[in-house]
Order: structure tokens, then C-alpha cells, then sequence
């Protein structure tokens, strides 16, 4: 009889603890180191995972316009075009600048909109600010124009 119960309070902690566990997998958090990341521009690149967030040295997550230092996961394999024949392009173990133009963790405005994107995004940049590729794919946040990414925001097919 005791073996019986002691079966049932093991069932009990199992569903317990395993409906924690989905409840936190549920909980969307922001870029955070190890996050990867698509890559909104046609610089070579195809995926990236987030090394570093720029700014104080104790920031744990990164926001939609903050730059990041990632490294390049995966690259397009034999990029023959006109930017790559003027520009080196860009290769898988690359490290780079990149700044954040989707989340997956919706954005708040002061009137009240929420802004949630399908995916998270980033667009490689130089050490001056403007983007290594010459095309920008999907849309993108009006938040970006704010903190100085202008050439960004005007490459874009759509600001949101």
C-alpha cells in the first residue's frame, strides 16, 4: 500500500515540475548571448548568434536598435555579385557588429501599440553605423530612425 502512494506523490511532483518547465519555455525573452539571430540584409550572412550586447558591461539583454557582436553561423556558399566582387565577403566563424531590427518580444510604444515580429532579426553594420549589405528584407521598427540608423530605416521595404 505504501508503494502505491509513494507512486501517486511521484506522479504528482512529476506534472508538477513538468508544467514549470512548459510555463517557462513559454516566457519569449529578449537577445540575450547565445541567441541566434536571421539576418535582414543580402551581405552574405544567413544566421548569427549574439556573442556580446554593446553598451555597459553588465547588460544582460539587447532591445530592437541595440548593437551586438555575433559571429556568423551560417553564410551564403559562393557569393558572385557585384557587392561581393568589390567587398570581401562575409564568412561562416566571422565575427561583426550587427543591430537588432526584429524581436520575437513584443515592443511597447508610449500610445499604447504593441509591435510583435514572427522572428529575430539583425542587419550587419561597420564600425560607422551603415550596413554592409545594400538591401534590407522585411519590415522593420520606426524606433530604429530615433537612435540614428537612417540608412537602415531607408533601405527598408516597410517601417513599422
Amino acid at each position: 500500500m505504501t508503494k502505491s502512494r509513494v507512486s501517486f506523490f511521484e506522479q504528482r511532483i512529476f506534472l508538477f515540475f513538468s508544467s514549470l518547465f512548459a510555463l517557462k519555455e513559454q516566457i519569449k525573452k529578449m537577445i540575450q548571448p547565445q541567441t541566434h539571430l536571421n539576418v535582414a540584409d543580402n551581405s552574405g550572412a544567413r544566421e548569427l548568434m549574439c556573442i556580446r550586447i554593446i553598451g555597459a558591461s553588465n547588460r544582460r539583454y539587447a532591445h530592437i536598435g541595440d548593437v551586438i557582436v555575433a559571429v556568423i553561423k551560417e553564410a551564403v556558399p559562393n557569393l558572385e555579385n557585384k557587392e561581393a566582387r568589390s567587398k570581401k565577403p562575409l564568412q561562416r566563424s566571422e565575427v561583426v557588429r550587427a543591430v537588432i531590427v526584429r524581436t520575437r518580444k513584443e515592443l511597447k510604444r508610449s500610445n499604447g501599440m504593441i509591435i510583435r515580429y514572427d522572428d529575430n532579426a539583425a542587419v550587419i553594420i561597420d564600425q560607422g553605423g551603415n550596413p554592409k549589405g545594400t538591401r534590407v528584407f522585411g519590415a522593420i521598427a520606426l524606433e530604429l530612425r530615433q537612435l540614428n540608423f537612417t540608412k537602415i530605416v531607408s533601405l527598408a521595404p516597410e517601417v513599422l
